[in-house]
């Protein structure tokens, strides 16, 4: 009603303001003519607000969400043994959409094609253990609120000597591409390119289950990987064969990353996922995956 009455003032303004500047000649004013202005007013006025609701309307009228994630990537996104895409992001992402009466749309994407996949319009969001921290990724993406805090780590086999960072020096060490710790790794100026450079190489994955058939197979000593995947992995290979090093990279923070200046979108996630921590849903399914350790909220 306030916009209605705002469009209604504005058009009467501008009605007066051209009657007044637009010539120097005084018109005659008529009833005939004040009615003509005043039904002119008043269909401006109801188009103004047909387009506001039309507005509107276009930011709730969402059916879907096109989430976009790394199929290979434990326990946020895989596949499982049924064949069927899950993780904690998933499930998280499927809870959202329950709220709000949408469908979610589950779309495996190559990680170093995220950034395209996300501007083209093919996917809606990066949700699947998405670093929110440096390399100015704060400033590239629209992001919800973090909801994870992450720890970069090294993983080595059991047997390897390997029990610090700098037992790393000569060794070869494998990482995902387009991955966070291997940004970390690069990065001169905030991240630890001088623990890299005592590497006798830096080995990009496409995933890390590629990386860790490697580190099995002794292709490699050691990988550089969050810290949950490092759960994960250890966890669910030979019990025993691997360790993760005490030492951290880097500490770093997950959230969902839209288009930049998407905020309607992020604005109704947040909106949804605060939902979700309240009742219960979020703390329930950490404690699926074994990540009560790392999630936000408890």
């Amino acid at each position: 009603m306030k916009k209605k009455w705002l469009a209604l003032g504005l058009s009467v303004l501008m009605a007066v303001s051209i009657t007044a500047c637009g010539s120097s000649k005084e018109e005659p004013t008529t009833a005939a003519s004040t009615e003509a202005k005043t039904t002119t007013t008043e269909a401006e006025s109801s188009a103004d607000s047909t387009t506001t609701a039309a507005t509107s309307e276009a930011a709730d009228d969402r059916t879907t969400l096109i989430v976009g994630f790394d199929a290979e990537y434990p326990p946020y996104g895989y596949m499982d043994d049924k064949g069927d895409y899950t993780g904690f992001d998933l499930e998280l992402a499927e809870a959202v959409c329950e709220l709000r009466g949408w469908e979610l749309v589950k779309t495996p994407i190559d990680w170093t094609a995220k950034d395209m996949e996300l501007n083209s319009g093919a996917i809606d969001c990066i949700w699947n253990g998405f670093t929110m921290n440096g390399n100015n990724r704060e400033t590239m993406y629209t992001w919800s609120v973090p909801y994870v805090d992450n720890s970069q780590v090294i993983v080595a086999g059991k047997d390897s000597g390997i029990t610090k960072l700098e037992d790393l020096a000569g060794k070869t060490v494998g990482v995902q591409a387009a991955s966070a710790a291997l940004e970390l790794l690069e990065d001169a100026e905030k991240g630890r390119k001088e623990l890299a450079d005592t590497f006798a190489g830096l080995q990009q994955y496409p995933d890390y289950n590629s990386a860790f058939m490697d580190l099995e197979a002794g292709a490699i000593d050691a990988i550089a990987m969050d810290i949950g995947v490092a759960k994960y992995q250890i966890e669910n290979r030979t019990a025993g064969d691997f360790v993760q090093l005490e030492e951290v990279l880097a500490t770093e923070q997950y959230g969902v990353g839209f288009k930049l200046g998407n905020e309607t979108l992020r604005d109704q996630v947040n909106e949804s996922l605060m939902e979700l921590v309240e009742n219960g849903t979020f703390t329930t399914l950490a404690e699926k995956y074994g990540l009560t350790d790392f999630v936000i909220y408890k």
